[in-house]
């Protein structure tokens, strides 16, 4: 990996180390997806019950089973996965088309049901979320692999953690939140030179940020 971080692939294109590689499903991840700001409710869910799956996994082999993933639980709609019960559970670990782990399996249900009293409560799971943005005074000034790579967690990643899991939510660390908010938006942490990085600051200078009903905070 070149010290700055980058890595220009046979396309010509100037990428993020993680992204540049042959794995063509998972360039498309890193150029149209991966920082680009979601407020969609159910996008916001699928991702945080996913990266509650990835603990101990690669992405690339949570990205390979999303689709599986999604047929599984009924499209990531948490109104729906809410409704599941031991039956659905023995379901999800006969499938071998997704990661067969009990423990996330019942917490992505617990955190389903969660996720509709959040909704209740704040109007929206994106309003929730997008409370915890950081601002440009909690950010590193640079966009560089050396400024960026350490951050495994921020404050704001804690903070979002904390205010989840004292909603009943499971399998939130700080860690996993933090890749959660790289992913989702709420931080642009392409690298500098990185073809992505401008498309996404685009993408977050109009952004319409939704309002939280109230804030519990």
């Amino acid at each position: 990996m070149p010290d700055e971080g980058l890595v220009v692939g046979d396309d010509g294109i100037t990428r993020c180390w993680w992204g540049g590689g042959a794995d063509l499903e998972y360039r498309r991840y890193h150029d149209e997806e991966w920082g680009m700001p979601v407020v969609d409710d159910v996008r916001l869910f699928e991702k945080l019950v996913l990266e509650g799956f990835q603990a101990g996994l690669s992405w690339l082999t949570i990205l390979r089973k999303r689709e599986a993933f999604r047929r599984a639980f009924a499209g990531f709609d948490f109104r729906r996965v809410a409704t599941f019960g031991p039956t659905d559970v023995e379901r999800l670990l006969a499938d071998a088309s997704i990661v067969r782990h009990r423990g996330k399996i019942e917490s992505a249900i617990e955190n389903a049901g969660r996720a509709v009293e959040l909704v209740q409560a704040e109007g929206s799971l994106a309003a929730f979320v997008w409370s915890f943005e950081p601002g440009a005074a909690d950010r590193p000034r640079r966009a560089t692999y050396a400024d960026l790579a350490p951050l495994a967690q921020t404050d704001a990643s804690r903070a979002l953690a904390k205010g989840l899991k004292r909603r009943g939510f499971t399998f939130v660390g700080p860690t996993t939140v933090y890749a959660f908010m790289q992913a989702m938006g709420l931080v642009n942490d392409h690298l500098d030179g990185c073809e992505a990085r401008p498309r996404v600051e685009r993408a977050r200078a109009h952004l319409r940020r939704p309002a939280r009903v109230e804030s519990g905070e």
